[in-house]
């Protein structure tokens, strides 16, 4: 069947200046420059809508990042690019939405080799890290790299494999500490982690991820874990590593990207947190590791523990830079990569990990649904944001490179997708441009595009698998579960939503993240939307 991509998916879908600098480069930074705002921005990996305490929260407790809440500001409606991490990663670092992204789905470069077994990676770095990023696209720290900001990151990177110029020192960031592979960081133990180009080897075993429990191990004895919880733990060194790198940007105006691999699966987390909540939660079954990643004898309280132990280093950070008077002049912006996962013996459904929209498959991590896609976001920003303030801007984390672009008076790329939300974070509602539509184009899980319009929001699935195409419909004020799909009642919305895909959708550079269209309509042989 011909392709055409002018069809929408069938089946498819203020200013507000703090300084003006004249410093251009990194070199001979200037008063007006040491002025500029710090900026860190945390990036959780799979935590959910409803996981903060700031956001309805009842069993896990993040008091540091419910204090940030308070004294910041709290935005309701504020999406990730995509509901997985490698997409939403590079929409966020290019200010790019996924009908023009590079990048719209995971892609692990497998015809290089066993790039799945982690033993042969360890071995060969040629078969680390995920499908590199054209020198033709930039990211915005190299934006803020020319204006003067020293820029760092600890964590995730998963834009680009080792040996090739899609690393974080080619890509904008002047420190990185952390993982190069999303692979690697199944497991919080690692082998290696990366400083900068170089590997950095830890103190643990080769402990692959996927190893279910030993075969006649009692699951209610502790030392049939012992394997799973070995010396480095990966995210108190990427944390200290961040803490020390700060300490040297002292004079300088700095950018750090702290992209946690928390509480993405394994569920592995500091002993004294998960004893803090087997105690509170009492006994529970175990898991033996029959979805994935590691066994683990108390998920539910681990899981826990993972959430509160990342606050708790929230909390470090900002006491660190109080006691060093940094804290006055650095904005923080913490969200989520994307919505929960369902994997490796989490429990969203005792968590009400996605506050109302939902945590099971098919609702959350990897689908177009509001628990895959709508993320929690907290800004904080002293003497700017008014303390406890809360937003019902509809935004999206692409929106983040015109905002910094707007506060820092870096230049901003003329082809990017997101809109400035700093007249929200000053209280300048009137001067709040908003967005016509928001839009997401996934080709993985069977294939989905998804377009929000106001209190409107379509959603197409089964793109790009045999089942019959969906056309739904959703109005996300009377109905923010997603359950009644009224498309057959609104033509005119779908319509509108047609023309939306028509002029924002180009075909992805990347086969794997193409997917198909049908000419002629919405619907083939005018069938009634399902």
């Amino acid at each position: 069947m011909k392709e055409n991509i002018s069809i929408f998916f069938i089946p498819l879908f203020l200013s507000f200046s703090l300084v003006s600098c004249e410093n251009k480069t990194k070199t001979g930074i200037g008063e007006a420059s040491k002025k500029k705002p710090n900026i860190i921005y945390i990036l959780a990996d799979d935590l959910g809508y409803g996981e903060l305490g700031a956001y309805g929260q009842d069993k896990i407790e993040t008091p540091n990042l419910d204090a940030l809440a308070e004294n910041g500001m709290v935005f309701s409606q504020h999406y990730s690019g995509a509901p997985v991490c490698a997409p939403a990663r590079f929409m966020l670092l290019t200010g790019k939405h996924a009908g023009n992204a590079y990048i719209r789905g995971n892609d692990e470069w497998s015809e290089r080799g066993k790039v799945w077994d982690y033993k042969e990676v360890i071995k060969d770095s040629t078969l680390e890290g995920q499908r590199p990023i054209p020198d033709s696209i930039s990211f915005f720290p190299e934006k803020l790299q020319e204006i003067g900001y020293a820029t760092g990151m600890n964590g995730k990177w998963g834009l680009g494999a080792p040996h090739t110029n899609s690393i974080p020192n080619k890509k904008g960031f002047d420190f990185f500490y952390g993982y190069n592979c999303q692979r690697q960081a199944h497991t919080y133990y690692p082998v290696h982690l990366y400083r900068n180009e170089n590997r950095v080897y830890l103190n643990n075993d080769t402990i692959a991820p996927d190893r279910e429990l030993a075969p006649g191990a009692d699951p209610n004895n502790s030392e049939s874990y012992v394997d799973y919880t070995l010396q480095d733990y990966a995210p108190d060194l990427m944390f200290d590593e961040m803490i020390g790198w700060i300490s040297e940007q002292k004079d300088n105006p700095f950018f750090f990207y702290w992209a946690s691999p928390i509480p993405h699966n394994p569920i592995q987390a500091p002993q004294k947190w998960v004893n803090y909540y087997k105690k509170k939660f009492g006994a529970e079954e175990p898991y033996l590791g029959s979805k994935g990643y590691f066994p683990n004898q108390f998920p539910r309280a681990a899981y826990a523990a993972q959430i509160s132990y990342l606050d708790e280093n929230v909390g470090k950070l900002v006491k660190y830079l109080k006691e060093n008077n940094l804290y006055q002049n650095t904005l923080i912006m913490f969200t989520s990569d994307n919505g929960v996962t369902y994997t490796g013996g989490t429990d969203g459904s005792f968590f009400n990990s996605s506050g109302e929209f939902g945590e099971e498959y098919g609702k959350a991590k990897g689908f177009l649904y509001e628990g895959g896609i709508r993320v929690p976001m907290i800004v904080s920003w002293p003497n700017k944001i008014k303390p406890g303030s809360k937003t019902d801007l509809i935004s999206a984390q692409y929106d983040v490179l015109a905002t910094l672009s707007e506060i820092t008076k870096f230049e901003k790329p003329s082809d990017t997708d997101g809109i400035s939300f700093l007249p929200t974070l000053l209280q300048n509602e009137e001067a709040q441009k908003e967005h016509e539509f928001l839009f997401w184009e996934y080709p993985e899980y069977g294939g989905q595009v998804a377009i929000r319009m106001g209190e409107w929001k379509v959603v197409r699935q089964n793109l790009k698998n045999k089942k019959r195409p969906t056309l739904e419909l959703y109005n996300l004020v009377k109905d923010p579960q997603e359950k009644n799909n009224v498309a057959s009642e609104y033509p005119k919305i779908i319509e509108k939503a047609t023309k939306i895909f028509k002029k924002e959708h180009s075909d992805a550079q990347i086969e794997r993240f193409r997917i198909p269209q049908v000419e002629n309509g919405l619907l083939e042989n005018n069938e009634k939307p399902s």
